[in-house]
């Protein structure tokens, strides 16, 4: 979408697809998806359940189920990490990327005490002595706002509250100093004082690293204070792509302002939230238009009959859509 120069690039997708093979049939999760991340960058990636963010980045890491198939390119640093054979890829994951999930038990082995999870990191891709290790792990602890982390070092992760397990996961992810972090709907779990405070952890150590963050979250108001670029994703393609202040002024997209509009505001009284109607598209059988067209209040014949592709609505802002919303500058100007 925006013209980059190409030493900023660590991560870019080349006509990136993922499909899976199932007993009914194929089913093509992403669709031929092309996305730039730059370095230091941090970039969200929105949708509903089943639109295909996940999965995007499962597939970059290695980590689809074994059914799961990618095609294009995902060039990290100007590689394609879908080249990789398994222990290259090893080599890449963890070191160079890293990935935090939802559910931080999921990461964490319930069997090993937080101190080895947190210093084989170190010993695996950094070459740390154990002691060396040790007082790293120590002080990424401290810097992640765990309390007490000398005491909380040597504990299993069930003897930790929520809020600190997905501390330590941040932790592990960023030990390695990685160029990309993906955080795959990382504060989802957590109540609402913790999730501030995560959402600030990752954008305080991403800053202080230079690490670029892929932010997937199905929540777009999360995204408002974190994120410096937003991607929209609807039926395994991305719909609207902008940076994070012209996306929330200026949606073009239905589903993108539908989103938008169902974000709870505390300085409106409402008798009840705004959903978007009907439900996303069988991945199997797409509608042949706009994937999002039967639920749709603007859509038209040709909304039906053809596929709209990402077109540019202002610098750095496009959209897949035949009839967008306008900007708020030509409702201005036209009245």
């Amino acid at each position: 979408m925006q013209k980059d120069n190409k030493n900023d690039i660590l991560l870019e997708l080349k006509d990136y697809s993922i499909s899976f093979r199932t007993p009914e049939g194929e089913v093509k999760a992403v669709s031929n998806m092309n996305l730039t991340v730059r370095r230091g960058e941090r970039i969200a990636i929105v949708g509903e359940s089943g639109s295909g963010k996940s999965q995007t980045f499962l597939g970059i890491m290695g980590l689809l189920a074994k059914n799961g198939r990618t095609s294009g390119q995902a060039l990290l640093d100007g590689r394609d990490v879908l080249a990789l054979k398994p222990r290259e890829l090893d080599h890449v994951r963890g070191k160079e990327m890293a990935m935090v999930f939802q559910d931080p038990m999921t990461a964490l082995n319930p069997s090993l005490k937080i101190s080895r999870q947190l210093t084989e990191q170190l010993e695996v891709h950094r070459g740390f002595t154990a002691r060396a290790a040790s007082a790293e792990a120590l002080d990424m602890l401290k810097r992640v706002g765990i309390p007490d982390p000398t005491r909380r070092f040597n504990l299993y992760p069930h003897e930790l509250s929520g809020g600190m397990r997905q501390r330590i996961v941040i932790a592990m992810a960023l030990l390695t100093k990685p160029k990309l972090l993906i955080a795959d709907e990382p504060t989802t779990a957590l109540d609402v004082t913790i999730q501030a405070q995560i959402l600030d952890l990752f954008n305080d150590l991403t800053s202080e690293m230079n690490t670029a963050l892929v932010m997937i979250t199905h929540d777009l108001g999360v995204v408002a204070g974190l994120a410096d670029r937003v991607a929209v994703m609807y039926a395994g393609r991305i719909v609207e792509e902008a940076p994070v202040d012209e996306l929330f002024d200026n949606p073009a997209h239905p589903y993108t302002a539908a989103l938008h509009a169902a974000i709870p505001r505390p300085d409106q009284d409402v008798d009840e939230l705004v959903v978007i109607p009907g439900r996303p598209p069988n991945l199997q059988h797409l509608p042949r238009g706009c994937s999002f067209s039967p639920r749709c209040p603007k859509a038209e014949d040709d909304c039906i009959d053809q596929s709209p592709r990402l077109a540019l609505m202002a610098p750095q802002h496009c959209a897949a859509c035949f009839h967008p919303f306008p900007r708020i500058e030509e409702l201005l100007t036209h009245g």
